[in-house]
Order: C-alpha cells, then structure tokens, then sequence
C-alpha cells in the first residue's frame, strides 16, 4: 500500500529520476496530477497530503494558471488526455472553512486514527493560514472571487496585476465543469486556407437555403448570368468614375477660361487707362510731328498700345500719307461721274449688286451700315463707288473686301478725308497686289511663299501639318488680308491692329497673320483637310455650338467663336520679339520681290 501510494505521489509530483518519459506541464497534466493529489487525500494512502498542502499545490497549479489558455509554448509535448481527466473536478470539496467538522469517509479502513489526525492537522492549519476563498460563476470575471478573513469581513478580490493590468500568469479564474473538459490535442491555430473551401465549391450561390437545390446545369447557367451582370456593374461604374473625372476636368477647364477672360478683361481695361492718361504726352509730343515715333522706342511702344479713338482720324491720315497726291475734290469729281452712270444706267449691274451683298455684312453687330436703318449706309455706298470709277481708268473693277477696308476707315475719317485715304492705304505694294486684279498674281504668288517661308520657320508643326493635307495660304491669307481681319477680329481688336499696320507697314500684316495661327495652333491638328478648311474659315461646327451653349454672339469676328480676342492675340504679337527681325522680312521680299 505504501509503495503505491508513494508510487501516486511520485506519478503526479513527477520526482522519480527513473521515469524514462519526458517531464510534461501543460493544461492536460496540470488536472491530472490536481486529480490524483485529491484522491489521496480523501482516501488518505499517503500522511504527507493534508487539506493544506492540497490547498497550496492548487494555489500553485489551478488558481495562477490560466488553464484555459489555447497558445502553445515551445519545447511543451502536448500529450494526450488522461482518462481520469473527464471526471469533473468537485471544487467545493477543494474549500474548506475554518471550525467546520467536515470529515471524509470515502474509504474506510483500518487507518481511521491516521484520518483523523489529519483532518485535525488540516484543520489547525486553515484556521491560521488560509482565508476562506468564495468564487460566484455568476458574477463578472474580475469580481466573482471574494475572500471571507477571521473577523468575518468579506472583501472583494481585483483579479489584477501590480501595475493594475490582468496578467494570465497571476489572475485566479473560475474553473467551471466545461473549461475541465480537454481542449483539441492540436493548440497550435492552423494556417488561413487560402481559396474557397470544399463546401463552397459545392453549395449553390444563387438559391436561397431554404429552397430545393438546382440542377447543376441550372446552377451554372445561373452563376454565369450572376457574373455577367458583375461584370457589366463593374464595366458601369468605371464608366460613372470616368464621367465623373471627365466632368471635374471640363469644369476645371471652364473655370480656368473663365479666369483667364476675367484677367484679359482687366489687362484691357487697365491698359484703356493708361492710354487716356498718357493723352497729354500725344498731344504735346507725337501729334505735332507723328514722325517722333520711329525715332524713340517709347513713343513706338505708346503707339503699339493703342492710339485714342479721338486722334486715330489725324494719326492714321499722317501714318497713310498722300502719295498719289489726290486734294479733297477728287472725291467730289468721281462721285459726281458715279452719279451719272447710274442715272444713266451705264454702272455696271452686277458691281452693283455685288457691292450691296457686300455692304450688307460689314459689321453686322453694329447695325451703323444697315441698308435701311444704318446711318452710315448710303456714305459708304457713295465712296465705294466713287473708288470703283476711280479704279476705272487702270481697267479694274470692283473686288470683295474694299467695302470692309472703307467702313473701318469711314468709321473714324470724314468721307472726303477717307476716300483719300483708302486709295492711297490700296496703294500700298501688298495690298495692291492682292487688290490688283489678274495682272499682279504673280505678285501675290510671291507673298504666298514668303508667309510658307516665315510659317515654317516659326511654326514648322502646323507647316508640316498644312503641306501632309495640301493646304497653301492662298486657303486662307487672302480673306485675311483683303480686309484687313475685320471679319475674323473683334471690333476694337482689330482697330487697335490697324493702328500698328499703317505705321509698321506690310511686314506687320504677316507677322499679324502669323499670330493669329498661333492662337489657332491646338486647333490646327485635325486629320481632315474639309476640317482645317472649315476651321481657318471661322466655320467650325463644333466651337459653334459651344459658343451657342455659352450664349456668345455670333455676328462679331469668326474667330471669336475660338476665343481669339485682343489681349489674346497681343499676347502671342508681343511673344514674337524674340525671333521677328525686319531684317528677315526685307531679305525674303528683296528674293521673292526684286522689282519691289
């Protein structure tokens, strides 16, 4: 019997160096050896296992271990359970109160005294060592452990570390008949699987539980329409996102034009300032001798901002200049000779006509040469015909475009003054050769291979771009030219063009035209030649519509349906210094123009 119980002791304290299995601690043997110390108590095999000792090894083992605990330590072997280990764990026979007379008679035999001595042994020492120690399954985690003192107080436990932190290692836990049945012999959590798991691949996606399953012809025609339609939600909402990305960027473009309109606005406004403040240095020192202004840069500079509108009649008449000589009765004379031929009836017809289809859209947002409410309609009609007798004697007739020429001039010099001035404006080389008639073409042929010169050098992608689609200026430069781009400008745009043109002469009207197809330049990229075509003739159906949509007018300048205004044009004018040499312009008409 003492071998055996020496044996059970050695088995659970696990002392005896001649056990050839390796030492375990872990949840499993733990319990076990708890067991086997209980045990012997209650049968009282061994004197050496008092209630007190118990009480010690379980404080030890049970009450600091956190026997719930799923991790794995390394180096532990996880063995597996005892069979002993399912017998739940009777704990209120573990407690034992102070004075109690509890006795235990599981096994009686001839060893009574020895069981009774050690209940006293175990009596006398709980009444001096050990509180009696309650544990309520029923209340919270950390206030379910009270301990009962020998005044009789009872005093809440905090199941808490020093530093008022839980701690596995030193928190008593309630041991309740299902944490005493053994956990998986496994602790160590298995590794995520990655993919769907056997019975997903199995179980139907598109039926609902509660229903009869499918077929699985059924089931996969149904799964196929279920990713279908995935598939084009997916396709929609990157459609939405990049809608609404196209939108953020139109709007930021919007915002952006409507900024750089803003700022262009108040560039003029300043800059129409600054000219009505400069007006005493044109009256004491430019209108005395307009000469001045090729001799200083800052009289030039002043000019090229703009003459007033109330000395651009005697600027511009001094920039022309007389050189055929003509007095105020010159018009006199060939309006009285245009009189008569159309009393007569000898005035051509079809001039005629042609010159009132011509008048009709000068200007339309003015109204001012309206044939039946413009006030300055039957002046204009006077001097074009007066200029078509004068033209008479060289064997010329009338040509599209003299009519803008003579409204802009008639707009700001009185009708004897501008007849003058508009026959000696058509006097000058350029305009004379594209003016001329048949007999200047090869003149004009000439200036067209200049421009193809000074294009390519400046702007060699739209020059590239023009030759791949078979476009020469002859496309495009004359409706520039022949009126001097009063139908593609802005009014004020273009005055402010022809100031700088009747004193810098011909070689500005190239460098203007230049300019305006810098400002068309990310237009000018299309694959169609109809498109360019349509473009560089101000008719492009698109940036028409947009200009509706915007509420723009329509009856100014065809490009203004671009965004071609005078602050954007100067800007792309002022932008040429760099490269523009007069040197160049003289060098290439003296090639192409030896005679000139």
């Amino acid at each position: 019997m003492e071998s055996t119980r020496a044996a059970q002791v050695d088995d659970a304290l696990w002392d005896s160096d001649d056990q050839d299995e390796t030492p375990e601690f872990n949840q499993v043997t733990v319990r076990r050896d708890a067991e086997h110390l209980r045990l012997a108590m209650l049968q009282g095999d061994h004197p050496d296992v008092t209630a007190s000792s118990i009480a010690s090894e379980l404080d030890a083992s049970v009450s600091t271990l956190d026997l719930n605990d799923g991790t794995s330590h390394p180096g532990m072997v996880l063995g597996p359970p005892s069979p002993q280990f399912y017998a739940p764990i009777d704990l209120p026979s573990l407690v034992v109160e102070p004075g109690s007379s509890h006795e235990v008679d599981s096994n009686p035999s001839s060893n009574g005294d020895a069981q009774r001595a050690s209940s006293e042994h175990l009596h006398e020492k709980t009444n001096t060592a050990y509180p009696v120690v309650h544990i309520d399954v029923s209340r919270p985690p950390l206030t379910r452990v009270s301990v009962t003192t020998e005044d009789g107080g009872s005093h809440p436990e905090q199941l808490t570390s020093k530093d008022n932190e839980p701690d596995s290692l030193t928190t008593s836990r309630n041991i309740s008949p299902e944490s005493a049945k053994p956990s998986s012999p496994s602790l160590v959590p298995s590794p995520r699987v990655v993919g769907p798991s056997v019975f997903q691949k199995v179980v139907s996606k598109t039926r609902l539980h509660f229903l009869p399953p499918k077929s699985r012809e059924e089931d996969r025609k149904h799964m196929a329409d279920w990713e279908a339609m995935m598939k084009e939600s997916r396709a929609a909402g990157m459609a939405l996102l990049l809608f609404d990305r196209l939108a953020a960027t139109l709007t930021t473009a919007l915002v952006l034009e409507e900024r750089r309109r803003k700022g262009l606005q108040q560039r003029r406004i300043a800059r129409e300032l600054n000219i009505e403040r400069s007006m005493h240095i044109w009256e004491k020192d430019i209108l005395p001798d307009w000469r001045v202004v090729h001799r200083d840069p800052t009289f030039r500079k002043l000019w090229w901002n703009g003459v007033p509108t109330k000395l651009r009649c005697v600027m511009w008449e001094r920039a022309i200049g007389n050189t055929l000589a003509l007095s105020r009765d010159s018009y006199r004379t060939c309006l009285s000779r245009a009189r008569r031929a159309l009393s007569s009836g000898v005035f051509p017809s079809d001039i005629l006509q042609e010159m009132e289809e011509d008048i009709i859209t000068i200007l339309p947002a003015l109204h001012i040469f309206h044939p039946e409410s413009g006030p300055l309609y039957q002046e204009l009609k006077d001097m074009l015909c007066a200029w078509v007798i004068s033209r008479a004697d060289e064997g010329l007739s009338y040509t599209r475009g003299v009519s803008r020429i003579a409204a802009m001039i008639l707009i700001n010099v009185p009708t004897p003054q501008a007849f003058v001035t508009l026959r000696n404006l058509l006097e000058r080389h350029c305009l004379r050769a594209f003016y001329g008639g048949t007999g200047t073409k090869d003149d004009v042929e000439a200036y067209y291979r200049i421009f193809d010169t000074l294009l390519a050098d400046s702007m060699p992608k739209i020059y590239f771009n023009f030759k791949q689609h078979q476009i020469s200026p002859a496309a495009y430069l004359p409706d520039w030219l022949t009126p001097l781009f009063l139908d593609h400008l802005p009014f004020e745009a273009c005055a402010r063009l022809w100031d700088v043109i009747l004193l810098e002469g011909d070689s500005f009207l190239f460098r203007a035209a230049l300019a305006m197809l810098a400002v068309l330049e990310s237009r000018l990229s299309f694959p169609d030649r109809d498109e360019l075509l349509q473009l560089l003739r101000g008719q492009n159906k698109a940036a028409i519509e947009v200009a509706k949509r915007e509420g723009r007018p329509l009856n100014g300048g065809k490009y203004e349906i671009y965004g071609v205004d005078e602050e954007t044009l100067w800007d792309r004018i002022d932008g040429m210094e760099d490269w523009w040499r007069e040197s160049t312009w003289r060098r290439l008409t003296q090639r192409e123009l030896p005679d000139l």
